[in-house]
């Protein structure tokens, strides 16, 4: 199997982190889908990644059917409740952070472009949805250890990813203070070696 996958993304870092804690040996390869000799899209014709290449050619894509595809490959560490009811609230938790990451990732692409051609109101409205995603992550996660079922998952994983993004891309955004519950999960993740290895580098 080969991962296609920048180190910056944060649903990168969600499948590589999957791939570490089920010990699932995969070749990473680096493209960028902003620059122009990027490939991803002759894997994937929405041209974003991470995409996963099986080993018949297959390609699989998004971050979230890979990520179920892992767990069905290995019976190593399942990353996901076989409760139905927990399975289901793990996956919302992993939409939440995958949201968050959604409207992080638009307004850093919002302000990439000519100052004279962003939009304040879209990146206001996008502000918005990061200061309810977490707001509501920090009050469903209350005083537990982990997001779901006092366990270690998927839902942590993600949230973990998005978090580790704000910090790479919006500093400025003080959650630790804010949200001191979601701080005390990001210090019990950063223990783990699969959060470890797979921290994006400083840009």
């Amino acid at each position: 199997m080969k991962l296609i996958a920048s180190l910056t993304s944060p649903y990168a870092r969600k499948v590589r982190v999957v791939l570490a804690e089920k010990h699932i040996d995969c070749d990473l390869q680096i493209d960028i889908p902003w620059n122009e000799e990027t490939q991803v899209p002759d894997y994937n014709p929405l041209g974003k990644i991470p995409v996963l290449l099986l080993d018949d050619g297959t390609a699989v894509y998004d971050s979230r059917v890979i990520a179920e595809y892992l767990e069905h490959a290995s019976p190593v560490h399942n990353v996901l409740p076989k409760d139905a009811r927990s399975r289901i609230s793990a996956r919302r938790w992993e939409a939440l952070a995958d949201g968050i990451c959604d409207a992080a990732a638009t307004i850093f692409l919002e302000k990439k472009r000519p100052s004279a051609q962003q939009s304040p109101e879209w990146i206001a409205r996008q502000q918005l949805k990061i200061d309810r995603g977490l707001a509501a992550a920090a009050r469903d996660l209350g005083e537990r250890a982990w997001c779901v079922a006092d366990s270690y998952s998927l839902a942590d994983i993600a949230l973990g990813c998005a978090l580790g993004y704000l910090d790479l891309r919006f500093s400025s955004i003080n959650w630790r203070d804010t949200y001191p519950n979601l701080a005390g999960l990001m210090q019990r993740l950063n223990e783990r070696p699969a959060f470890v290895d797979t921290s994006p580098p400083a840009v």
